[in-house]
């Protein structure tokens, strides 16, 4: 298994409570819950391999991108997203757990009204 395709990334993100699905910005894999985005799959470099980018908390942000394979999101730093390539230092499991906190993050923003019609 491995994340970096797009069936698997699929796959475990729709595990997860209350998520959509939608390929946009150039056929990206786009997570979203309450109709906000908590994790992306898309070809964002110049060799055309899948990256993963997903929102992280304060500190997650700050450690992250000191890891090789790992940097701030290009056009969603300033939302604290981390960029993580297929090579990076990162295992699987370290990425699937940091996705699961990022659609935890997210579920936290959402208004209570949202949280329970999703029933989350």
């Amino acid at each position: 298994m491995s994340l970096f395709e797009r069936a698997e990334f699929e796959t475990f993100i729709a595990g997860l409570p209350a998520v959509e699905i939608v390929h946009q910005w150039g056929d990206a894999s786009v997570g979203k819950v309450g109709g906000k985005i908590f994790a992306i799959l898309s070809v964002w470099n110049r060799d055309d391999r899948f990256q993963i980018s997903f929102k992280c908390s304060d500190m997650s942000f700050q450690l992250l991108p000191e890891l090789m394979g790992v940097e701030k999101a290009k056009y969603l730093a300033r939302a604290k997203w981390v960029q993580v390539a297929p090579d990076s230092a990162l295992s699987e499991d370290d990425i699937a757990a940091y996705i699961i906190e990022a659609h935890r993050i997210i579920v936290g923003k959402l208004p209570r009204r949202v949280r329970e019609t999703l029933d989350l």
